[in-house]
Order: C-alpha cells, then sequence, then structure tokens
C-alpha cells in the first residue's frame, strides 16, 4: 500500500496512489465527469460485474479517490482529485521507487520500451523547452 501526502487548502491529508483497477475506474470519471456507478460499469472495457464496480468505487470513496453524492437517487461518484495531479503523484512515485529518484532516467526509459516516431520527439522537445521557460 503506497501512501502519499497531497495538500488540500491549509491541511495535508495522506492518501493512497489508485491501484490500476483504482485508476482505469478514475479515467473514465475523468472522461464522462460525475457519474454513477451504472454509467461507470458501462464504461468500463473490462468485463466486470456491476456489483464488482459499486464495491470498487465504495471502497474508492472510503480511501478518499473518489467523493459521493447523495443528492440524487441514485449516487453519483466523482474524482476527488485532478487527472494532472494524480499524473503528478503517479510519476513522483515511479520515479522515486524504480528510477532512484532521476526523472532523466525515467524519461529515457519510457523512450527506450517503445519506438517513438519523430513528430512525438519534436513534441517532447518542445514540451521540454516550454517547461524550462517556466522553470526559470
Amino acid at each position: 500500500m503506497v501512501i502519499d501526502m497531497m495538500r488540500r487548502g491549509n491541511k495535508t491529508d495522506a492518501v493512497q496512489l489508485p491501484t490500476e483497477a483504482e485508476l482505469e475506474i478514475l479515467n473514465i470519471l475523468w472522461a464522462l465527469g460525475p457519474s454513477t456507478v451504472r454509467a461507470v460499469h458501462e464504461a468500463s472495457s473490462k468485463d466486470t460485474g456491476y456489483t464488482t464496480v459499486l464495491k470498487q468505487m465504495q471502497v474508492m470513496a472510503e480511501k478518499g479517490l473518489l467523493e459521493r453524492s447523495e443528492q440524487f437517487r441514485s449516487h453519483v461518484y466523482s474524482p476527488r482529485v485532478a487527472k494532472g495531479q494524480t499524473q503528478q503523484r503517479l510519476a513522483r512515485n515511479l520515479v522515486q521507487r524504480a528510477f532512484d529518484g532521476s526523472a532523466a532516467n525515467l524519461v529515457l526509459g519510457a523512450l527506450s520500451s517503445q519506438k517513438v516516431s519523430a513528430a512525438e520527439l519534436r513534441e517532447i522537445r518542445q514540451m521540454l523547452d516550454e517547461f524550462e521557460k517556466g522553470a526559470r
């Protein structure tokens, strides 16, 4: 179980990083917006039963990954954390655990793990240039 610290307003909460199954549900919710369990179940690419998705989302709400609104007849769930913030937390955790804290090793590992097109390399260079300008 991996726990990461996340700042929310003036307080810092310990929040578990999502598992692979939880990340699939979060991706669905980020794409659809606040949704019922039925909508998430229907959008899921896995052959998972409705009650399994329901239980998973209930657990995610208990863990602080989802918020549940009870103002409608059906409960509506939404992510507590934005997609970009979750991606940053996952990347930070991966860099620490698998790449000895080196972002450069992470990038090299990602680029050498699959074929990268010239267009993707140009896009990466442009993003790095923009990142460097913003970091000054």
